[in-house]
């Protein structure tokens, strides 16, 4: 499947902020897919549902509501200007939601997206916000998310890609989202880090998913590799620096994004360090 519909989300209005860095990313990415952009401008209304906060009064949650739609409207107006000169299909619209809320409200976009794209949602500048937008896009919109690295704002060409493969669901799932790209790649590496000593690949790990994509006229080559870091997402980053990638496609939160926030994870480390684009799904 083509991609035909590509969705954003930018939730700071400041034209130097990540979000506005993915925002040219897609930008880039709608016009060489010949795709639309959709935008969603959200403002975060702070308020908690459920809790009372001692001596407030509803003078002070129509203060915070009127300042995330003021938020909503300013990250529009920014929005807007930026698009006003490009020559694609874009759109744009606003919302104000509560942390608690935002699964459904971008979950309604992304379902009907092909592709979202964003900043990381972690490290340094980074907020509650962009974690959950990230995590509704993969769970509960059920759409693939590219995420793009800090200073990228021209997606590379995708012409060598590195396939994350641990046999997992979410690996699979990537995989079949990414096939528009990975068909029009120069080299797909599918990589697999320790394979198991017993399972239905032991004898040939990544063989039948190469001859697979083999048939979807994706040309690809297997790599296997050992465990000679602490973190998989290290290993995983290491190849991608030998092989030049531009790309890496994984699968997201295999454990719960419970334990991967508490405990860390491949998903999380990745989207810390990682230093070119990440095409996720779950």
């Amino acid at each position: 499947m083509a991609t035909k519909t590509l969705l954003s989300v930018v939730t700071r209005q400041d034209d130097a902020s990540p979000g506005m860095a993915a925002l040219d990313a897609a930008i880039a990415l709608a016009r060489r897919e010949d795709a639309h952009l959709e935008v969603l401008a959200l403002g975060m209304d702070q308020t908690q549902v459920g809790y009372f906060y001692a001596g407030a009064s509803a003078i002070v949650y129509q203060e915070t509501l009127e300042r995330a739609q003021a938020d909503a409207e300013a990250a529009e107006a920014m929005v807007r200007k930026r698009l006003a000169a490009e020559d694609i299909r874009w759109s744009v619209d606003r919302a104000v939601a509560q942390l608690g809320g935002m699964a459904e409200l971008i979950s309604q976009r992304a379902r009907f997206a092909d592709l979202v794209v964003l900043p990381r949602p972690y490290g340094a500048g980074r907020g509650p916000a962009e974690e959950a937008v990230v995590e509704a896009a993969l769970f509960e919109g059920q759409c693939a998310v590219l995420v793009m690295p800090d200073g990228m704002a021209e997606p590379p060409a995708f012409q060598r890609v590195v396939v994350a493969w641990n046999q997992s669901p979410e690996a699979l799932s990537a995989i079949r989202r990414a096939l528009p790209l990975l068909r029009k790649a120069a080299a797909v590496d599918i990589t697999i880090i320790d394979p198991p000593v017993h399972g239905p690949e032991r004898s040939d790990p990544g063989g039948m998913l190469s001859q697979w994509l083999s048939r979807h006229g994706v040309r690809a080559e297997v790599t296997v590799l050992a465990r000679t870091l602490p973190r998989i997402s290290d290993v995983l980053m290491r190849h991608v620096r030998d092989r030049d990638a531009d790309l890496l496609v994984m699968g997201a939160y295999g454990h719960s994004r419970f334990r991967e926030a508490i405990l860390g994870g491949a998903t999380r480390d990745l989207l810390e360090t990682a230093e070119v684009p990440v095409f996720m799904a779950h």
